[in-house]
């Protein structure tokens, strides 16, 4: 590994501590160093507040001249809710800038760099790339198709059942594994759910973690229900959070009125969606929910919704959970409901798996595309 890479190595460690935090802004990370010595550092910590190399810059002070900046993504050239950070370098005397990856927004990826390079700084990028594409998986998905990044999450029993005859599911994986759900809903927009789990679960579909390592709470995300006819019970849970993320409930066309007033409220908002065979058409709901500012969803049930997912193509990646159990007969919940394909080679492949222990239970991961 050369010191470039360790460098960067450092700068994306700091970006993940932004995890959960910066949406609808990347995570980023920036390292100041001065004739081998780090002199300055710091992290993306929250949407609104600096950004990154604006706080490694700031911890460096006049140790910044001259200096080298490493830093995870091609610094901003633009004005939003917080000052260019290319001035800010440019200011400070920095003579190098290492970064990881363009900036994929396809209205300002370059913008950065160019200016940067115009001024006389010397400009490297790909260093670490593939790592730092991973960590912005989602934002970069959003930026480039004004669709949010969907995961779909499901645990199972080996025999591929999430719930028994019963529509038992508690529980089917370990705590291990149930801590790294919770862990995901932090990261997210959104989770999406069926009104079929609502009904049957009770859910609250809050993100349920630590602190972080400097006190912030976790964030919960918003809480998507599709339900077409707006069947949801006025006792359901979800609609009586306290949570400052809202609940949106995606209903069909001609809900009455009297029905949606009986429902919304404070933190709970009706919005209507197309519908495709009765059912909320969710090629369609994705960019309509990407407009809202929703950039990341995960999809946690139930199997109808999961089945509807992958038919519909928005899934980008998925994340299961194998429990060591096996429900022992053909009448559990399968984990995808629906019409498949009719022969193998019309299976949905996945892509650059990985395969981890979370407790006694397996989680496979893997991506569409």
């Amino acid at each position: 590994m050369t010191i470039h890479e360790t460098l960067m190595k450092h700068a994306l460690d700091l970006a993940r501590l932004g995890v959960g935090y910066t949406s609808p802004n990347p995570m980023v990370g920036a390292v100041v160093v001065s004739n081998g010595i780090i002199v300055g550092e710091g992290y993306h910590q929250a949407y609104g507040q600096p950004h990154a190399e604006v706080n490694a810059l700031n911890q460096a002070g006049e140790k910044a001249v001259g200096a080298t900046l490493y830093v995870t993504l091609e610094p901003c050239n633009h004005t939003g809710r917080t000052p260019p950070c290319t001035q800010k370098i440019l200011d400070a005397g920095i003579s190098r800038v290492i970064m990881a990856m363009p900036d994929p927004n396809p209205q300002v990826a370059g913008g950065g760099a160019d200016f940067l390079i115009s001024r006389g700084i010397t400009v490297t990028g790909g260093v670490c790339e593939t790592e730092a594409r991973q960590l912005n998986e989602a934002f970069i998905t959003y930026k480039t198709t004004g669709k949010p990044f969907v995961i779909l999450k499901v645990a199972a029993t080996l025999d591929g059942r999430i719930a028994t005859r019963t529509r038992d599911a508690r529980w089917v994986s370990g705590p291990e594994s149930r801590q790294k759900v919770h862990a995901l809903r932090h990261e997210v927009d959104a989770i999406l759910v069926g009104s079929g789990t609502v009904h049957a679960d009770n859910p609250e579909l809050t993100a349920r973690i630590p602190s972080s390592p400097d006190g912030r709470p976790a964030r919960d995300p918003v809480r998507v229900i599709l339900d077409t006819r707006l069947s949801i019970a006025h006792s359901a849970r979800i609609l009586h959070l306290d949570s400052s993320a809202e609940t949106l409930i995606v209903v069909g066309k001609q809900i009455p009125i009297r029905r949606r007033h009986q429902i919304e409220k404070p933190g709970v908002r009706i919005i209507e969606a197309e519908t495709a065979d009765d059912r909320i058409d969710l090629s369609r709901l994705m960019p309509q929910l990407g407009a809202m500012g929703i950039g990341s969803i995960l999809i946690e049930g139930g199997s109808q919704v999961a089945g509807s997912a992958l038919r519909a193509g928005i899934v980008d990646k998925v994340v299961f959970f194998y429990a060591p159990k096996l429900t022992g007969g053909d009448d559990g919940v399968p984990i995808c409901t629906g019409e498949g394909p009719d022969r193998m080679a019309g299976c949905i492949p996945l892509k650059n798996l990985a395969v981890e222990r979370t407790g006694d239970d397996i989680m496979v991961i893997g991506y569409t595309d």
